[in-house]
């Protein structure tokens, strides 16, 4: 079993930045792929960005791809998504995900483990 637990949302302009981090308690960390989801109003939560467990490979969505970066730090059993360039359509609910898969995975159904959900909001 693995806890997640994201932190780093908030309210911020168009253009501007923020740092989610999803740190996990329980299993080891460095066991897991992990994955990086959002769910805006009204829609289909989608895959943002995933990465392998020792952080090699990365894979992003084409929405995101050159303004957000996922990593991790598995001595600290945390996870990152950095996001820059900010537009409106990036608000949502995000979550961080783990799963036991071999390989990285943009679909949900490989993800074992969901964190709560932390808000981005970009206002315009």
């Amino acid at each position: 079993q693995v806890q997640l637990v994201e932190s780093g949302g908030g309210l911020v302009q168009a253009g501007g930045s923020l740092r989610l981090s999803c740190t996990a308690s329980g299993r080891t960390f460095s066991s897991y792929i992990m994955g990086w989801f959002r769910q805006a109003p009204g829609k289909e939560r989608e895959f943002v960005s995933g990465i392998s467990r020792g952080g090699t490979n990365t894979y992003y969505d084409d929405s995101v791809k050159g303004r957000f970066t996922i990593s991790r730090d598995n001595a600290k059993n945390t996870g990152y998504l950095q996001m820059s360039s900010l537009k409106p359509e990036d608000t949502a609910v995000y979550y961080c995900a783990v799963g036991s898969s071999l390989r990285t995975s943009l679909w949900d159904r490989d993800y074992d483990f969901w964190g709560r959900g932390t808000q981005v909001t970009v206002s315009s």
